[in-house]
């Protein structure tokens, strides 16, 4: 019989926080205060995301679903919504003829302005929570990680899919 001195110990519950839960549960905290603003003036995130990114012109509903991270049908279904209110449109590609070019009407570019005061604001609410000290750092860090680190994904035999998103 050994002594319990002698027993391996057992290891202590990690001390380094769940990043991975802690990051999965901001977001969605965040992209839901975002989507409650911005259904203020008649947006989703997505909407907007496609509004924003088609505005300079010329990007294929391929490219745009690539920058806004989205899928193929969620694009189609996106654009279709945005079409439908009058925000956007798609016209044949000059140099593709399976492509389609979005283009952001009159209507679609005064919300992206307003889009744009209402992001700005909800991100100012979230670091308004944080001590001054902390905000810099904050933003700093997570844009290293994004830039850096975690600037790509890494191929998984299990990918992880994106979580679903609400029509609305």
């Amino acid at each position: 019989m050994t002594s319990p001195a002698s027993e391996p110990a057992v290891p202590a519950v990690s001390a380094v926080p769940d990043l991975t839960g802690l990051l999965q549960h901001t977001s969605h905290a965040l992209t839901n205060r975002l989507a409650n603003a911005l259904g203020e003036i008649g947006l989703s995130p997505r909407g907007y995301c496609v509004l924003l990114h088609a505005q300079p012109g010329m990007m294929t509903q391929a490219q745009l679903a690539e920058v806004s991270q989205q899928d193929k049908t969620t694009m189609v279904v996106t654009v279709d919504e945005l079409e439908r209110a009058g925000l956007a449109e798609r016209h044949p590609s000059p140099t593709d003829r399976r492509a389609r070019i979005i283009t952001v009407t009159d209507a679609g570019r005064a919300l992206v302005a307003r889009g744009q005061q209402i992001t700005a604001r909800v991100h100012g609410e979230v670091l308004e929570a944080l001590p001054d000290a902390e905000r810099t750092v904050f933003v700093t860090a997570l844009q290293r990680l994004t830039d850096g680190h975690l600037a790509t994904t890494q191929d998984s035999p299990r990918p992880v899919r994106r979580a679903r998103q609400s029509r609305q």
